[in-house]
């Protein structure tokens, strides 16, 4: 997982040193410059140049003895290396280094060998994630169509083939940005751009520096097609206006691109109180029974490794503390933590997209890098980073990575969502402040592969078993899995529960009908998708687990029971599971009493996170006591949120509010107080938003 600032990345992964095409030579002056550079290369080049031939051809069809994970589609076990578990020690025909620089070729080589996936492929929003605007597909309308937001607006314009967008703020006046990079595309796309002088802007003080490509204030969200604040897709407070924010490059640019990934272990390897960079591996966000750690086999080499990075960014490494060469054994805790932190702070200042092994998510973001296998069919890539120096262990008591679980911390590196400032996840827990072990799972879009990780089936199923990474989900296929035709996945290790007889007793539900889906009830539509639509949980559980029935609200079971009390919910567990559950805990949860319907209680009495969902369910039922209680979340102190509840007020209503929520909160009150009269009692405000113990004043919230 990785953080940008505070954002935070989650696997294992190693090294690489060769300089990309275009890189940055040393700063002139640095005392060492381009001979400098070439002296650590070749090192490292040398060093690395250890080859494990043998194995099964990968360009041949899929290899003799595989078998699929759990459900697996067919193409999955035919474009996989390899069946056999993933070591520490790499077996024979594996990859011995895929995380270095020089270990990293670029997708195009992968073409002749895999070209229908290639053209899936590079078609794919996962490939497009990050783009220039020149030739690009792009959907925002950049013709003249304007942002309003507060007292400020957005225009979107285009000039020759060019695109810019024009903030015209209250406070901070008129600036111009010439877009540089498109970003996102599957539910919505955000901008990166460079200042442009303006007649407009005359007098104005650039925002930063000419060259800088900032991550400009608005996104062009799908469905339904409409601008939004950038940032507004995660649990945020009220933003004042429309300013440009963070250096594009210095931020999440680590998964959005392809970059080597033994970039995203420093931080890992420096421990706590590493300096924020554009992303590193962090496993801490895991529980101890599921977290993975590096065990560092080589100091000298990683030194060296180290060192071919920093002449990359054209810097030479520290002096003082840090010996160079290290001696014997190598560095010492002092001067490793020396050598990372210059590493990551010259990353995080001088990283450009001309170190960047690829602009986009490659092959080798999630492959590996794969130079290795090029030169040789029989070197078989591999998901579990793999290096000279470094070594991926395990927890405690649960063997080597299965091949699903190595794909699932694949995903977990981007698809973790841990670096919001809001305070809460499920199963009751808090981002900050409290015992690792009881965070709980994210609730909005892009946590998947983390909730993924805690649940039960993390070890035996993998992410690609319902996703294909290579091309976009087709949306038949993803509904079909949501239905009684979708449980074959589940039953495929689950068997006992294949008999509709069998699926009866055990969900206590018509086999055939909505509850005898197996996702309806252990990954329930509970979470904050980017289209203002609920998404699935990850975190593969039971909705009779005592944590998510006592910790959390809405009580799962309501989702799809929307009339039912709390305690009527409950008693039904008790009565059909065998449960047990402290009434008290429950009180405490929806105000006392327990005789309430559970939805409307969470809407009056849930975190934001609990009351989305609740909002939404009770939209699309179009229950009309929920109205007026839906009507007051239009000033929620998340604005995800209100989004959420004018969707609901508009459902219920069976026509359009008129609310419109980029307007100042005192507007969107009165436009809310004319469309449910009564709904919002006097003196109605937007109350401060809760946000994390301790969160870092200068921590910025990144979507």
């Amino acid at each position: 997982m990785m953080r940008n600032g505070s954002m935070r990345a989650l696997s294992g992964s190693l090294l690489n040193l060769e300089p990309s095409k275009g890189s940055k030579p040393p700063a002139t002056g640095s005392g060492g410059g381009p001979a400098y550079a070439q002296r650590v290369l070749n090192t490292i080049i040398a060093g690395a140049a250890i080859a494990a031939w043998g194995g099964i051809a990968a360009c041949s069809g899929a290899a003799p003895g595989q078998r699929a994970v759990a459900g697996e589609p067919a193409w999955a076990a035919r474009a996989r290396p390899s069946d056999s578990p993933p070591t520490n020690g790499p077996p024979a025909g594996a990859v011995i280094s895929n995380i270095l620089r020089g270990d990293y070729v670029g997708s195009k080589v992968c073409e002749p060998c895999h070209s229908e996936i290639y053209t899936a492929w590079a078609g794919s929003p996962m490939h497009q994630m990050t783009r220039l605007p020149d030739g690009a597909r792009i959907r925002a309308p950049f013709d003249g169509a304007e942002f309003h937001f507060k007292n400020d607006r957005a225009r979107f314009e285009s000039d020759g083939g060019a695109r810019f967008i024009r903030v015209a703020s209250a406070t901070a006046g008129t600036h111009v940005y010439r877009v540089t990079k498109v970003i996102g595309g599957r539910y919505r796309e955000d901008f990166a751009g460079v200042e442009v002088p303006d007649e407009g802007n005359a007098g104005v003080t650039l925002a930063a520096a000419p060259s800088a490509e900032l991550i400009l204030p608005v996104s062009f969200v799908f469905q339904p097609p409409s601008f939004r604040l950038k940032g507004y897709s995660v649990m945020v407070g009220e933003r004042p206006g429309l300013r440009a924010g963070g250096v594009w490059n210095q931020t999440c640019v680590f998964c959005h691109n392809t970059n080597p990934y033994f970039d995203s272990t420093w931080g890992e390897l420096y421990g706590p109180g590493a300096p924020g960079y554009q992303g590193e591996v962090v496993d801490r966000l895991l529980p101890p029974s599921r977290r993975f750690s590096f065990e560092i086999t080589d100091e000298v080499a990683l030194a060296r490794a180290l060192e071919g990075e920093l002449a990359v960014l054209g810097q030479q490494p520290p002096r003082g503390v840090y010996d160079d060469p290290p001696r014997g054994a190598g560095m010492g805790v002092e001067a490793r933590r020396a050598l990372l932190g210059a590493s990551m702070h010259a990353m995080r200042r001088d990283l450009t997209p001309a170190h960047f092994v690829e602009i986009g998510i490659g092959c080798e973001s999630c492959h590996g890098g794969s130079r290795e296998h090029i030169k040789s069919d029989r070197v078989l890539p591999d998901f579990v980073p793999r290096s000279a120096f470094l070594r991926v262990r395990p927890p405690s008591g649960t063997g080597e990575p299965t091949r699903a679980e190595a794909i699932n911390r694949t995903c977990a590196r981007c698809h973790q969502v841990l670096f919001s400032r809001y305070a809460f996840t499920w199963e009751g827990g808090v981002r900050r402040g409290g015992p690792v072990a009881d965070m709980g799972g994210s609730s909005i879009t892009s946590g998947e592969a983390r909730d993924f990780l805690l649940g039960g089936c993390a070890r035996q199923m993998a992410c690609t078993t319902c996703h294909d990474p290579h091309a976009e989900d087709r949306r038949d296929k993803l509904e079909a899995l949501q239905t009684p035709d979708g449980n074959h996945v589940c039953t495929t290790c689950h068997a006992r529960y294949a008999a509709p007889e069998a699926l009866r007793a055990h969900a206590h539900h018509d086999p055939a009908g909505a509850g005898g889906a197996c996702l309806s009830c252990h990954m329930p539509r509970k979470n904050m998708g980017l289209g203002y639509a609920l998404s699935r949980y990850h975190r593969i559980g039971s909705p009779t687990d005592a944590a998510r029935v006592e910790r959390d609200r809405p009580l799962e079971c309501a989702l799809c029971h929307v009339d039912r009390s709390v305690a009527t919910l409950v008693g039904d567990m008790e009565r059909l599971w065998g449960k047990r559950y402290d009434r008290q805990a429950l009180a405490r949860l929806y105000g006392g009493d327990l005789s309430v319907n559970a939805l409307l209680a969470t809407v009056d009495h849930g975190k934001p996170h609990e009351q989305a969902p609740a909002i939404a369910v009770l939209g699309e039922k179009r229950v009309s006591a929920a109205l007026a209680p839906i009507a007051r979340q239009l000033l929620n102190p998340i604005p995800l949120v209100r989004y959420y509840a004018r969707r609901a007020v508009d459902q219920i209503r069976g026509a359009p509010c008129g609310v419109d929520l980029d307007r100042p909160a005192l507007e969107i009150e009165a436009a809310a107080r004319r469309c449910v009269p009564g709904a919002l009692p006097a003196g109605t405000a937007v109350a401060a938003p809760p946000v994390r113990a301790g969160a870092p004043a200068d921590e910025t919230d990144d979507d």
